[in-house]
Protein backbone atom coordinates (compact mmCIF):
# COMPACT_ATOMS: atom_id res chain seq x y z
CA UNK A 1 0.00 0.00 0.00
CA UNK A 2 1.58 3.22 -0.52
CA UNK A 3 2.67 5.04 2.07
CA UNK A 4 1.72 9.33 1.86
CA UNK A 5 2.77 11.62 4.72
CA UNK A 6 2.76 15.37 4.48
CA UNK A 7 3.43 17.36 1.22
CA UNK A 8 6.92 18.37 0.48
CA UNK A 9 8.83 20.56 -2.07
CA UNK A 10 9.52 19.30 -5.24
CA UNK A 11 12.98 18.21 -5.56
CA UNK A 12 15.09 19.14 -8.71
CA UNK A 13 17.17 15.95 -8.91
CA UNK A 14 16.25 12.63 -9.28
CA UNK A 15 18.64 10.05 -7.54
CA UNK A 16 18.45 5.98 -9.26
CA UNK A 17 20.17 3.52 -7.27
CA UNK A 18 21.05 0.31 -8.62
CA UNK A 19 23.34 -1.42 -6.52
CA UNK A 20 27.06 -0.79 -4.63
CA UNK A 21 28.54 1.91 -6.59
CA UNK A 22 25.72 2.26 -9.18
CA UNK A 23 24.19 5.56 -8.50
CA UNK A 24 22.84 8.21 -10.71
CA UNK A 25 22.03 11.60 -10.65
CA UNK A 26 19.76 13.30 -12.96
CA UNK A 27 18.62 16.69 -13.33
CA UNK A 28 16.28 18.52 -16.17
CA UNK A 29 19.29 19.76 -17.56
CA UNK A 30 21.03 16.06 -18.14
CA UNK A 31 17.50 13.91 -19.57
CA UNK A 32 17.01 17.04 -22.10
CA UNK A 33 19.67 15.08 -24.12
CA UNK A 34 18.51 11.83 -23.89
CA UNK A 35 16.12 10.27 -26.34
CA UNK A 36 12.63 10.94 -25.34
CA UNK A 37 9.57 8.96 -26.38
CA UNK A 38 5.94 9.73 -25.69
CA UNK A 39 2.97 8.32 -24.45
CA UNK A 40 -0.53 8.59 -24.18
CA UNK A 41 -2.48 7.40 -20.76
CA UNK A 42 -6.30 8.03 -19.87
CA UNK A 43 -5.72 9.42 -15.93
CA UNK A 44 -8.77 8.67 -14.21
CA UNK A 45 -8.33 11.77 -11.68
CA UNK A 46 -8.63 14.64 -14.07
CA UNK A 47 -10.83 12.16 -16.34
CA UNK A 48 -9.03 12.95 -19.65
CA UNK A 49 -5.88 11.65 -21.59
CA UNK A 50 -2.55 12.89 -21.01
CA UNK A 51 0.25 13.18 -23.36
CA UNK A 52 3.86 12.31 -22.05
CA UNK A 53 7.15 12.59 -22.90
CA UNK A 54 10.50 11.64 -21.19
CA UNK A 55 12.67 9.07 -20.95
CA UNK A 56 12.40 5.14 -20.99
CA UNK A 57 13.66 4.13 -17.52
CA UNK A 58 15.57 1.42 -18.88
CA UNK A 59 17.55 3.53 -21.06
CA UNK A 60 18.59 4.75 -17.49
CA UNK A 61 18.82 1.89 -15.54
CA UNK A 62 21.01 0.76 -18.30
CA UNK A 63 23.48 3.48 -17.45
CA UNK A 64 23.91 2.63 -14.35
CA UNK A 65 24.61 -1.56 -15.47
CA UNK A 66 21.32 -2.81 -15.07
CA UNK A 67 20.96 -6.30 -17.29
CA UNK A 68 18.00 -5.70 -20.58
CA UNK A 69 17.44 -7.03 -23.25
CA UNK A 70 18.89 -10.67 -23.61
CA UNK A 71 21.07 -10.17 -20.74
CA UNK A 72 17.95 -10.01 -18.72
CA UNK A 73 17.24 -13.20 -17.64
CA UNK A 74 17.59 -15.97 -14.42
CA UNK A 75 17.89 -14.20 -11.29
CA UNK A 76 17.70 -10.59 -12.33
CA UNK A 77 13.99 -11.40 -13.35
CA UNK A 78 13.51 -11.32 -9.42
CA UNK A 79 14.84 -7.93 -9.80
CA UNK A 80 12.78 -4.99 -9.00
CA UNK A 81 12.46 -0.92 -8.49
CA UNK A 82 10.88 1.11 -5.97
CA UNK A 83 9.56 4.83 -7.60
CA UNK A 84 9.98 7.66 -4.50
CA UNK A 85 8.12 10.62 -4.51
CA UNK A 86 9.20 13.95 -2.14
CA UNK A 87 5.54 13.12 -0.64
CA UNK A 88 6.59 10.12 0.46
CA UNK A 89 4.11 8.00 -2.06
CA UNK A 90 5.84 4.73 -3.63
CA UNK A 91 4.99 2.70 -6.26
CA UNK A 92 7.32 -0.61 -7.10
CA UNK A 93 7.37 -1.96 -11.04
CA UNK A 94 9.00 -5.00 -11.74
CA UNK A 95 12.34 -4.83 -14.05
CA UNK A 96 10.80 -6.97 -16.45
CA UNK A 97 8.05 -4.71 -17.06
CA UNK A 98 10.05 -1.98 -17.72
CA UNK A 99 12.33 -3.52 -19.99
CA UNK A 100 10.54 -3.04 -23.59
CA UNK A 101 11.94 -6.45 -24.87
CA UNK A 102 9.36 -8.13 -22.15
CA UNK A 103 5.94 -5.99 -21.53
CA UNK A 104 4.62 -3.81 -23.87
CA UNK A 105 4.32 -0.95 -21.43
CA UNK A 106 6.38 1.93 -21.81
CA UNK A 107 7.89 2.97 -18.18
CA UNK A 108 8.88 6.48 -18.84
CA UNK A 109 10.37 9.20 -16.17
CA UNK A 110 8.77 12.26 -18.02
CA UNK A 111 9.80 15.36 -17.78
CA UNK A 112 7.32 17.46 -19.85
CA UNK A 113 3.31 16.92 -20.43
CA UNK A 114 1.68 17.84 -23.10
CA UNK A 115 4.63 19.27 -24.58
CA UNK A 116 5.09 21.55 -21.94
CA UNK A 117 6.83 21.49 -17.98
CA UNK A 118 5.41 19.30 -15.27
CA UNK A 119 5.13 21.76 -13.08
CA UNK A 120 3.35 21.33 -9.80
CA UNK A 121 3.77 17.48 -10.71
CA UNK A 122 7.39 17.88 -11.44
CA UNK A 123 10.20 17.96 -12.13
CA UNK A 124 9.76 14.25 -12.79
CA UNK A 125 6.93 11.99 -13.17
CA UNK A 126 7.27 8.13 -13.31
CA UNK A 127 4.77 6.78 -15.63
CA UNK A 128 3.96 3.26 -16.46
CA UNK A 129 1.50 3.43 -19.69
CA UNK A 130 -0.52 -0.16 -19.76
CA UNK A 131 -1.54 0.35 -16.54
CA UNK A 132 -5.66 0.48 -16.36
CA UNK A 133 -5.12 3.25 -13.77
CA UNK A 134 -2.26 5.50 -13.43
CA UNK A 135 -2.07 3.85 -9.40
CA UNK A 136 1.67 3.66 -10.15
CA UNK A 137 2.32 6.77 -11.94
CA UNK A 138 4.56 8.81 -8.82
CA UNK A 139 5.02 12.36 -9.08
CA UNK A 140 7.62 14.85 -8.02
CA UNK A 141 9.77 11.63 -8.49
CA UNK A 142 13.01 12.16 -6.44
CA UNK A 143 14.33 8.40 -6.27
CA UNK A 144 14.41 5.23 -7.97
CA UNK A 145 15.88 1.78 -6.11
CA UNK A 146 16.53 -1.33 -8.06
CA UNK A 147 16.05 -3.95 -5.56
CA UNK A 148 15.68 -7.95 -5.58
CA UNK A 149 13.24 -9.89 -4.27
CA UNK A 150 14.58 -12.75 -1.91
Amino acid sequence: MPRATAPAAKADVLTITAGPGQRGVFTLATLKDLAHQTVTIFDHHTKANETFSGVPLMDLLAKLGVPHGEALHGKALTDYVVATGSDGYRSVVALAEIDPEFHPGMVLVADAMDGKPLGATGPFRLIVSEDKRPARSVRNLVSIELKAAE
